[in-house]
């Protein structure tokens, strides 16, 4: 596979929905057709081949027109541009075409998005094995999250998973205003991230399941990631409900959308506790809500996840946060970070 690095621009020329599912990390899409065009073209194409080509060649070339005037415009000559579509076909071809006439540097990405997607799905299966974790671990509001961006701040290797997968790890873990990506499009996301790291130094990130959130993790990034040193994080129950109280503001300002998220619960945590949770709601007592979802739910449900996919935990010293504000916990990342390297 190529090095995408090295390009000034990468155009993804299919549609803007193909584009939005998975793509290659960095391209923008300048598409030959749009969704509406692209439909229309492969309708007509049924019933007659030649009327679909050159309404598709119209079609290109006033998109086309458009996205030099809007998008290449800014690129000197010389630049080096990468284009691909699905297969490595007609639409990058168009695209190679007048690039070239221009006197761009492009290249085509042979095989297109879907030799690129097989790729992706090799390195993921093998890449994750290339690193040593060190792990952090410890229940909802213990302050992993903060403590792992400290950790990137002072300068330790940091693979931020919730981060990649725009999703905090919980039923609740959604994140307002912003959708998570998709498989493919978070596979992409995540091998770029990956491919970014240094073999030689640890790669510090927190334990998960098997998904965060919609998505789901590779089974060997999983498996290696088990292998890891493992850290067990802690911190009192008053600063876990305050982080939880900052995190997750907007629940405290809609105790009623909380308790939707939480609805598929209540066969698990039972009817009566769950009732409680309705009430403490209802009440506005979301601070008390938030302890007493940690202590009858959320503790007890990680520490079984966390034994089954970590057994040794217990034999790890665990670490206590006695700060888990932002100046807080950099003197412990620092102290980490210079302890692991």
């Amino acid at each position: 596979m190529l090095d995408f690095h090295s390009y000034d621009l990468i155009i993804d020329a299919r549609s803007p929905h193909e584009f939005d599912e998975d793509h290659i990390p960095g391209a923008i899409n300048l598409p030959v057709v749009n969704d509406a065009e692209f439909a229309e073209v492969g309708t007509l194409h049924r019933t007659d081949a030649l009327g679909a080509y050159q309404l598709g060649a119209r079609y290109s070339l006033m998109n086309i027109a458009r996205h030099i005037e809007t998008h290449l415009s800014r690129y000197p000559a010389k630049s080096k541009i990468l284009v691909y579509c699905f297969r490595g076909g007609k639409r990058s071809k168009v695209w190679f075409d007048v690039l070239d006439t221009i006197g761009y540097r492009v290249e085509k990405l042979k095989g297109g998005w879907k030799t690129y997607r097989r790729w992706v799905n090799e390195q993921l299966a093998s890449l994750p094995a290339n690193y040593r974790y060190i792990v952090l671990s410890g229940s909802t509001g213990c302050g992993k999250t903060r403590l792992l961006h400290a950790l990137h701040e002072r300068g330790a290797q940091v693979l931020d998973l919730e981060g990649i997968a725009v999703h905090r790890g919980s039923i609740i873990g959604a994140v307002p205003g912003k959708a998570q990506p998709t498989q493919k499009m978070f596979d992409s996301l995540l091998l770029r991230r990956m491919s970014e790291l240094d073999p030689a130094r640890p790669v510090w990130v927190e334990a998960e399941s098997k998904k965060i959130g919609q998505v789901q993790l590779p089974e060997l990034l999983l498996a290696t990631m088990r292998k890891g040193t493992l850290i067990p994080v802690d911190a009192a129950m008053p600063q876990r409900v305050q982080l939880l109280r900052e995190d997750y503001h907007h629940f405290e300002l809609d105790p009623a959308a909380l308790i939707e998220r939480l609805s598929h619960l209540r066969a698990l945590v039972g009817g009566a506790e769950f009732e409680e949770w309705q009430v403490l709601a209802e009440q506005k007592r979301v601070p008390e809500l938030f302890e007493r979802l940690m202590r009858n739910h959320y503790d007890p449900s990680y520490r079984r996840s966390i034994v089954r996919n970590y057994p040794e935990i217990d034999a790890s010293p665990k670490l206590m946060l006695d700060d888990l504000s932002h100046q807080g916990l950099l003197p412990v990342a620092e102290k980490l970070a210079a302890q692991f390297g």
